[in-house]
C-alpha cells in the first residue's frame, strides 16, 4: 500500500495553486515537453486518500495502469493532469467542488478535499476533424454532404431531424434512423453546437459534423445530421388559475393526489400501471412556473405508466382514452422538496394530461 503523505492534511507553502483552488507539487519531473489537452486520452498510475489519511482507492495498489478521456472525469483532473508532462509525478490537494462534493455519511464515495499523487505515463492525443472542413461561427467543424431547399429554420422553431453518431474511434453513440419516426425539439433547446448546425441548416439539407465532446474517447462525436423538417413553435400553455392549490371540487385519493377533469373522454377502459400511454401534458411549479410540456414541443410523450412518478402512475390510470384532466401531484408522489440548484421541479407539482392512446403493453 502506498505511503500516505505527511502533508495529506493541507497543501503546504510551497504548493503551486491555480485561480480554481487547484493546489499541487511536483514530487518527480518528467521526461516529456507537451502536455495533455482535455480532449485527450491519458494513461496514469495514481492513489487517492482524504485528508484524514485514508486511502480510497490506488491503481498502484492494483497493479494495473487507468486510461481515460481527460474531459471525463472529476474537474480537478481535468485541470490538474493539464500541468503535467509525460513522465511526471504531481500531488494534488483537490477542493470539494472540484472532486465529489462535501462528505455525505452513506453515500460510499469519498467527499471534502481529496489528495491524489498521480504519475502521467502517457498521453494519446485526440484526433483532428479534417482540414477541408467548414466551420460554424462558434468553430463547429462540418462538411455539406446535400443541399436542402427552402427557409431555414427560426430561433424558436420545432426542428425534426436525424442524428447518427460515433466517436472519431467508430464507437456508435446514437442512430434515430433506427427509431420509427425522427426526433422533433424546440431549436433553443437542443445543445449549443447541434442547434446552431440545424439553424443554418434547410429541409432536406445533410451535414457531417465533428461535435466537441470532451468526455468520450477523441474528444469528438461524429455525426450525420439531417434537417428533415421544422415548424413554428406551438404557444405555451396558459398558467392554470388554481395551480397553487387544488380547489374545493378537485377529487382527493387516499395517497393525496387531487384531481379534476378538464375534458371528457370518450374511452371506455382506465390503463392498467403495467401499459403503456401516449399524452400531451404540461407541468407547472406552484408559483405559475412551466418546468416541462410536450405541447409546446409538438409531440406526444410515449412511455410505460409503471416508470414515471408515482402520482403520475396512480393518476393516469383513473383516466380513459380522449380525457384532459389537472392533477395536483404532493411532493411525495413527485420529485421530492424543492431543492435550489438540483436543476428538477420540486414541492407540489400542477399537470394537465390529456391521455391520446393506451398502447399495448
Amino acid at each position: 500500500m502506498p505511503e500516505v503523505p505527511s502533508d495529506v492534511a493541507a497543501p503546504p507553502a510551497d504548493a503551486e495553486k491555480t485561480a480554481s483552488g487547484l493546489a499541487s507539487k511536483v514530487l518527480k519531473a518528467g521526461t516529456g515537453a507537451a502536455k495533455p489537452a482535455a480532449a485527450d486520452t491519458v494513461t496514469v498510475h495514481y492513489t487517492g486518500w482524504t485528508t484524514d489519511g485514508k486511502q480510497f482507492d490506488s491503481s498502484v495498489e492494483r497493479g494495473q495502469p487507468a486510461s481515460f478521456p481527460l474531459g471525463g472525469v472529476i474537474k480537478g483532473w481535468t485541470e490538474g493532469l493539464q500541468l503535467m508532462v509525460e513522465g511526471e509525478k504531481r500531488r494534488f490537494w483537490i477542493p470539494e467542488e472540484l472532486a465529489y462534493g462535501p462528505v455525505v455519511e452513506g453515500s460510499g464515495r469519498p467527499g471534502g478535499m481529496l489528495v491524489f499523487d498521480v504519475e502521467l505515463l502517457g498521453i494519446k492525443t485526440a484526433p483532428k476533424p479534417p482540414e477541408d472542413t467548414e466551420k460554424t461561427a462558434s468553430g463547429v467543424a462540418y462538411r455539406l454532404n446535400k443541399k436542402g431547399e427552402g427557409e431555414k429554420p427560426a430561433a424558436d422553431s420545432i426542428v425534426t431531424f436525424h442524428f447518427t453518431g460515433k466517436t472519431m474511434e467508430g464507437q456508435a453513440v446514437q442512430d434515430t434512423r433506427s427509431q420509427p419516426a425522427p426526433p422533433s425539439a424546440p431549436l433553443d433547446k437542443l445543445p449549443p453546437e447541434l442547434g446552431e448546425l440545424l439553424g443554418a441548416m434547410t429541409p432536406g439539407e445533410q451535414r457531417t459534423c465533428w461535435l466537441p465532446e470532451a468526455n468520450i474517447p477523441g474528444g469528438f462525436i461524429v455525426a450525420d445530421i439531417e434537417l428533415v423538417s421544422f415548424k413554428a413553435p406551438v404557444p405555451a400553455p396558459p398558467v392554470p388559475e388554481d395551480v397553487a392549490a387544488a380547489p374545493a371540487d378537485a377529487k382527493k385519493t387516499e395517497s393525496g393526489l387531487a384531481s379534476k377533469v378538464l375534458k371528457a373522454g370518450e374511452g371506455k377502459v382506465n390503463p392498467k400501471a403495467s401499459d403503456t400511454v401516449k399524452v400531451h401534458y404540461s407541468g407547472w411549479e406552484t408559483d405559475g412556473k412551466m418546468f416541462d410540456s410536450s405541447v409546446t414541443r409538438g409531440e406526444p410523450a410515449e412511455f410505460p405508466l409503471g416508470g414515471v412518478i408515482p402520482g403520475w402512475t396512480e393518476g393516469v390510470q383513473l383516466m380513459v382514452v380522449g380525457e384532459k384532466r389537472r392533477f395536483w401531484i404532493p411532493e411525495g408522489l413527485a420529485y421530492g422538496p424543492k431543492q435550489e440548484g438540483s436543476g428538477r421541479p420540486g414541492g407540489m407539482l400542477c399537470f394537465d394530461v390529456e391521455l391520446l392512446e393506451i398502447v399495448a403493453p
